[in-house]
C-alpha cells in the first residue's frame, strides 16, 4: 500500500516569515507543522500558532535539539547569523533544512529554475536567497537564455516598510551580497548589483522589482517571449506574480518590471516580498516531501 502521510515540518522563528509560512503549511497536502518555535510565547505569531492548535515552544532551535524526532524538515526563518549555528545542529540530525535567511550556506534555489536539481543531488540545506532574488533572478535567467553575454545586470526591489521585520532589517548587507551572488550564478552576467528600497508610503505599496540588463544589440521580441514564458512558470506557485512593464530598450539597457501581490495569509496583500519567498519555500518543501514519500513507497 502506498504511504500518503504528510512530511513533518518545524518552523524556527515566529516573526512575519515564520507566521506566514505556518498558514501556508496548514493548507498543504504534503506538509504538516509539528512545531512552531521562537523566543517569545507572547508574540503575535505564537498566539496565532496556539490558536491553530500547533505545538509551540519558546526554546528556538533547542526545541528540536531536545526532541529530534519532532520533525523531518525545518524552515529556518530567523537570521543569517543564527542560521550557521542552527545548521550545525540540524546537519548532524540529518534534517532537510529550508533556509529563509541570506546565509548562503546551502544550495541556492529558485523553484522555477533548479528545485529538482537541488533535490536530485541530495541537498539537505536549501537556501531561498532573498525576496528580491526570487522575483528578479528568474527574469535575469530568461534574458540570459536569449543573450548569454550580459555585461551588467541590476535589480531594484521596492517593498513596503511595514512588510520588513527586524530580521530583514538586520540582514540588509547579507541581502545585497546574497542576491548579487545568485544573480551572477543564474544569469552569467559579468557584473551584478542589487538594491532594496524600504518604502514608508502610506497606504503601503506593493512589491515591485525592476531588472536592468546591459546587452549589446538586444533581441527584444525574443527576450519578451522568454520572459513571458518564465512569468508563467512563476505564477504556478506565486499567483500574484505579474509582468507590468514588458522588456523594452531604455538607452543602452533592457528594462523590465515585475509586481508581486501577496496572498494575504498573515500580512496584507502588499507584502508580496514575504509571499514570494514563502511560496517558493513551500514549493520546494512539497517537492522534497513527494520525493521522499515516492522512495518510501518504492521500498514498502
Amino acid at each position: 500500500m502506498k504511504r500518503t502521510k504528510k512530511m513533518r515540518a518545524a518552523i524556527i522563528g515566529s516573526g512575519n516569515i515564520g507566521s506566514d509560512l505556518l498558514i501556508k503549511i496548514m493548507r498543504s497536502e504534503h506538509l504538516v507543522c509539528t512545531l512552531f518555535s521562537g523566543r517569545n510565547l507572547g508574540s503575535l505569531g505564537m498566539q496565532q500558532a496556539k490558536a491553530l492548535g500547533v505545538n509551540v515552544s519558546d526554546k528556538g532551535i533547542g526545541a528540536i535539539s531536545s526532541d529530534p524526532d519532532i520533525c523531518d524538515i525545518v524552515f529556518d526563518a530567523t537570521s543569517a547569523q543564527a542560521h550557521g549555528h542552527h545548521w550545525e545542529i540540524l546537519r548532524k540530525q540529518g534534517k532537510f533544512v529550508i533556509d529563509m535567511t541570506p546565509a548562503k550556506l546551502g544550495e541556492f534555489c529558485i523553484p522555477a529554475l533548479n528545485a529538482r536539481s537541488c533535490i536530485d543531488i541530495g541537498a539537505k540545506n536549501i537556501n531561498m536567497i532573498t525576496c528580491g532574488g526570487q522575483s528578479s533572478i528568474p527574469i535575469a535567467n530568461a534574458i540570459a537564455a536569449v543573450h548569454a553575454n550580459i555585461e551588467y545586470i541590476e535589480v531594484v526591489s521596492s517593498i513596503a516598510s511595514l512588510s520588513a521585520g527586524p530580521a530583514t532589517r538586520a540582514n540588509l548587507d547579507e541581502y545585497i551580497e546574497t542576491t548579487e551572488d545568485a544573480l551572477l550564478r543564474f544569469s552569467g552576467a559579468q557584473r551584478a548589483k542589487a538594491i532594496l528600497i524600504l518604502n514608508p508610503a502610506n497606504p503601503p505599496i506593493d512589491m515591485q522589482t525592476t531588472i536592468y540588463a546591459k546587452i549589446a544589440n538586444p533581441d527584444i521580441p525574443a527576450i519578451r517571449q522568454s520572459v513571458e514564458a518564465m512569468v508563467a512558470k512563476l505564477k504556478e506557485y506565486v499567483p500574484g506574480y505579474a509582468l507590468i512593464v514588458p522588456p523594452t530598450v531604455e538607452g543602452d539597457r533592457v528594462l523590465t518590471t515585475i509586481k508581486v501581490v501577496g496572498n494575504g495569509d498573515y500580512l496584507p496583500q502588499y507584502a508580496g516580498n514575504l509571499d514570494i519567498i514563502n511560496c517558493a519555500a513551500i514549493a520546494v518543501a512539497e517537492m522534497i516531501a513527494t520525493s521522499v514519500h515516492a522512495k518510501e513507497n518504492l521500498h514498502a
